[in-house]
């Protein structure tokens, strides 16, 4: 298994050196960096992507002096859409939390959470799949007043899809649809679920939801 390359982004010392020393002995996780807040972290990402040694995942703090986490979220994932982003945070409101995955966020865990819980985050969000840790999803459960019945056939099998990891290319390709269309069906789909990112409804989808999904 290759190793994933991990950037660590926190403005508290001891946070970043403790993610290092965890991450150090971790199996196929690589720490190549830290960064005490988000100047800092985009400044090190151009660097790297200048030499083609980019991170797969950023372990990205939500609140930072200067430029907050969710802003940086949004920077790295429309500079370097390959590098995804895990937020590592104390704070667990629904709000934030959304915030966060609206930005492009992959993972959202707890600062309080298992610290294999941070591992699990970084590889699922290496191999493009969704994560967050079961305090956050109560919290998004508990907030986001979901009805399945909601949605149409149609948007139900656009669902479906992106639970399996497809992109919006390809479900419009799989469904002989543009993908206009399909991403007029996932806002329908996120409106109607009070979800705030596709991230969101693919974790919905695979985790009861769809309870048809394969």
């Amino acid at each position: 298994m290759t190793d994933v390359r991990v950037l660590i982004v926190d403005d508290h010392d001891v946070v970043r050196l403790g993610l290092q020393a965890y991450l150090e002995e971790q199996p196929n996780i690589n720490c190549v960096g830290d960064a005490a807040n988000g100047s800092a972290a985009l400044a090190l990402l151009e660097k790297l992507a200048s030499t083609d040694a980019l991170p797969d995942v950023v372990l990205m703090d939500l609140v930072m002096p200067g430029q907050d986490g969710v802003t940086v979220t949004r920077e790295v994932r429309a500079r370097y859409p390959q590098v995804q982003v895990v937020a590592v945070t104390s704070f667990g409101e629904s709000q934030r939390i959304r915030a966060a995955l609206d930005a492009g966020a992959a993972g959202y865990v707890l600062k309080d959470s298992d610290v294999d819980e941070i591992a699990l985050a970084i590889h699922s969000a290496a191999a493009g799949d969704g994560h967050l840790d079961a305090a956050v999803e109560q919290v998004l459960r508990d907030t986001s007043g979901r009805v399945p019945g909601q949605l149409t056939a149609r948007e139900r099998e656009v669902l479906g899809l992106i639970a399996q990891g497809l992109s919006n290319r390809q479900a419009a390709r799989q469904l002989d649809l543009s993908e206009r269309t399909i991403q007029t069906h996932l806002s329908a789909i996120l409106r109607k679920l009070g979800l705030s990112s596709r991230t969101e409804a693919a974790l919905w989808a695979v985790r009861g939801g769809l309870p048809d999904l394969v």
